[in-house]
């Protein structure tokens, strides 16, 4: 038995070939035989709330519903694409939602897990939106709105989001290391599962002069990337697109 982590699919109607992966990999018998699906953040490319009547978030709800009625748990954190992702649609998905930074026991280890966008602390300007945009008050503005006004919002937000990508350097876009320490000391681990940043590794390292260990997800713009834990084996794996 294994536990599977996944993250930064961006599923988007522009590609249906990564939503066709996407389903084909969650109705695969890995994912009905695991013992859990994490899905840690970016699901989608853009999220604009749960009363969106499109097709895209029918069929997500679907793939994920199915694995959890084979009596696999789907875990969810939301993302910076997807934090208007609420209850009502983790219902209807079949999934439990988790706060960012949660501790679960993976295969006998605890394990902090993140979608890891608060880890980027020296993209100050990353940072001050972040902080905007997770308000109670600015989510109910946003939400209040119209659909077709919420799509159109959704598609300025995602061209600011790509100016400011191809402006900043990549080093300030990736976690900052003081940042990762603080948060595993805090959480009393010393292994880290996040994504967000769309660089796939496996990082060990010493905290606090015990080994440790920072497993980044992989994102699926061009093809699928799976973390597989179980027992010893940790195992990023690609997934390619048929």
């Amino acid at each position: 038995m294994a536990t599977l982590f996944i993250a930064d699919l961006h599923l988007d109607p522009a590609r249906p070939q990564i939503t066709r992966l996407f389903e084909d990999c969650l109705a695969g018998d890995e994912v009905r035989r695991a013992d859990a699906l994490y899905i840690l953040g970016d699901l989608v490319e853009a999220w604009i709330g749960d009363d969106d009547d499109a097709e895209l978030p029918r069929r997500i709800a679907a793939a994920t519903r199915a694995v959890r009625d084979a009596g696999v748990p789907v875990y969810f954190i939301v993302g910076n694409r997807d934090f208007l992702l609420g209850e009502t649609f983790a219902r209807r998905a079949g999934m439990t939602l988790l706060d960012d930074g949660t501790v679960h026991d993976i295969q006998g280890q605890p394990t902090l897990l993140m979608h890891g966008d608060t880890l980027c602390t020296d993209d100050l300007a990353y940072q001050a939106v972040r902080r905007q945009v997770r308000t109670p008050e600015w989510q109910a503005q946003i939400l209040a709105m119209p659909l077709e006004a919420r799509r159109a919002f959704a598609a300025k937000a995602r061209a600011d989001s790509k100016a400011h990508t191809g402006s900043t350097m990549e080093s300030i876009m990736d976690v900052n290391a003081d940042a990762v320490a603080d948060a595993m000391r805090k959480a009393g681990v010393t292994r880290l599962i996040h994504g967000h940043t769309h660089r796939p590794a496996i990082h060990r390292f010493e905290l606090d002069g015990k080994p440790a260990e920072r497993i980044v997800l992989g994102d699926w713009y061009e093809q699928g990337s799976v973390l597989v834990v179980g027992g010893e084996r940790v195992e990023l794996r690609g997934l390619g697109v048929g």
